[in-house]
């Protein structure tokens, strides 16, 4: 269906990847993964044709039809909700609009313009033959929370997160024949990743995702393409069945490293000890070639580097933890929250959940006492510490300091040498603790941010959306060190494997303004309320 011929991809000395050659076929779903910075956005740029490799071409089989998720969330600002989506079939959208034009403003005694309407349903019939079109567009937009009321509203009336979703319905609605999806689970909570997975599985087509979603990948994957040194592997079978795979092959590939490196010790030590003597020369000659056989570089274990996350807590916690007591909080004439009471005890690891808009952030500013309530109390223990991670991150963490001197900014007290060892921990090394707070990716601004939370020392982890921007490897990290720390956790993400991962307590906020607190992880919560 799709084929990679010979892909090479340079930016001046730097090499992407080199001589990719591949073929994506029909009826499975590839999960491309990779280290951050490795080219994987960049690779599916090439497949859809957004940007020419340096050399290769991409094959694309006549007849079918691609799909690429947009990126631009802006790009329908004066569309009906429905007509954005709608516009991913241009062919189709522009025959319903000029029909829909002459229907209003045609002269019917005109033959030219009766042609012009047979044409026109010609065409609709041709690219809705079932009349169907209309049906599955408000399917897809009430599944992604759209209500109809709201589907002949423009675009521009949207939040950054609903005009994704906006995105995401237009590249699934035409069916194409394959499907090339960056981050499709960007802006989307527990409930609607959970539909997605649904609609991508039925997907009979050809499907390449990328994205940061462990449980997302492994329901939905059934081959994995690792971008690796610049070149792909492709592996059956979802995400877990990867790790296993090229775990075992790492430590493999590191025995057979270390055997080697221990049999050229001792061939070197063997030349050196020999060459000198006239009657071993032979020897050491023979020994010499061996030593030039090993190939040490063959053996190479993966590029990608995991964080190495710790947060000790400074003090044991009291008995009394955190009291929430009838927290209400309203904007204008919409209320967020009503009336919301619970008790966190010692040892508890919560995960907020709730679908977007529900109020989970709004709560979690209350609690840190960055926003005040409408009415109700917030009561936290005298033996408590907070450090906590807020959804905005990457507009808080900025400045032309070094990344130490911005950690160290946050409390005097703290030796530069500690500060330097949580840098490194996250995957700073030594020269790039030089660089300047505001050069940094999104997802490097999270991982200072968790450097400057090891450092805090807090009993009390409250964290919003921490996974966002984060790669595969640092989201595992993450979700075990929560599992580890001594203290008590408060998290609001949409990523169930982290979920399962630390939580011990559920908190549900509903959108009547109602809640669920549950006492177990998240698999017993989905079980009893399935």
């Amino acid at each position: 269906m799709l084929k990679a011929v010979g892909i090479t991809q340079r930016y001046g000395k730097r090499v992407l990847f080199e001589n990719i050659t591949m073929e994506f076929d029909r009826g499975k779903r590839y999960g491309l993964i990779g280290a951050n910075g490795a080219g994987k956005s960049t690779f599916l740029k090439i497949l859809s044709g957004e940007i020419e490799p340096t050399s290769g071409e991409v094959i694309l089989q006549n007849g079918l039809r691609m799909g690429v998720l947009g990126q631009n969330q802006y790009a329908f600002e004066d569309f009906t909700l429905k007509d954005a989506v709608l516009y991913a079939n241009r062919r189709l959208y522009d025959a319903q609009k000029e029909k829909e034009k002459l229907y209003m403003e045609g002269n019917f005694e005109d033959e030219a313009v009766n042609n012009r309407l047979a044409e026109l349903e010609m065409i609709c019939a041709e690219e809705d033959p079932t009349y169907e079109s209309d049906v599955r567009i408000e399917k897809l937009l009430e599944a992604l929370g759209f209500p109809a009321s709201m589907h002949e509203e423009k675009m521009s009336s949207l939040t950054g997160g609903d005009k994704f979703k906006i995105l995401l319905a237009q590249v699934l609605f035409p069916k194409p024949d394959v499907l090339l999806l960056d981050e499709p689970t960007n802006n989307l909570d527990i409930n609607t990743i959970a539909w997605l997975e649904n609609e991508l599985k039925r997907h009979d087509g050809t499907m390449i995702v990328i994205s940061h979603d462990r449980h997302f990948l492994n329901n939905v994957v059934t081959h994995i393409l690792d971008l690796d040194f610049g070149t792909i592997r492709e592996f059956a079978g979802n995400y877990d069945d990867w790790y296993i795979a090229s775990t075992l092959l790492q430590k493999q590939k590191e025995a057979e490293r270390s055997k080697k490196l221990k049999e050229k010790e001792q061939l070197e030590a063997f030349i050196r000890r020999f060459s000198a003597n006239a009657s071993k020369a032979k020897q050491a000659t023979s020994r010499q070639k061996q030593l030039e056989k090993l190939d040490l570089e063959e053996i190479k274990t993966s590029s990608r580097r995991d964080p190495s996350i710790l947060f000790k807590p400074c003090r044991e916690i009291g008995q009394e933890v955190l009291e929430v007591e009838g927290i209400s909080k309203s904007y204008g004439d919409e209320s967020v929250l009503k009336d919301i009471s619970f008790k966190v005890e010692k040892g508890d690891k919560i995960a907020l959940i709730g679908t977007n808009g529900v109020g989970k952030t709004t709560l979690l500013n209350i609690i840190t006492q960055n926003l005040e309530p409408d009415s109700g109390t917030v009561k936290w223990g005298q033996t408590i510490h907070t450090s906590y991670f807020p959804q905005n991150t990457t507009d808080i963490v900025k400045g032309d300091m070094k990344l130490y001197d911005w950690v160290q900014g946050h409390d005097v007290k703290w030796h530069i040498d500690e500060i330097r060892k949580c840098l490194g921990r996250m995957l700073f090394s030594g020269e790039e603790q030089e660089k300047s707070v505001d050069s940094l990716s999104g997802g490097e601004k999270h991982r200072l941010m968790i450097s400057k939370m090891m450092m805090d020392s807090a009993n009390m982890l409250i964290f919003d959306e921490p996974n966002n921007h984060l790669d595969l490897e640092s989201i595992i990290a993450l979700g075990e060190a929560l599992y580890n720390y001594g203290g008590n956790v408060i998290c609001v993400t949409h990523d169930r494997e982290l979920i399962d991962a630390f939580a011990n307590r559920i908190i549900e906020l509903k959108d009547d303004g109602s809640f669920v607190d549950f006492r177990g992880n998240y698999e017993e919560y989905i079980e009893q309320n399935s």
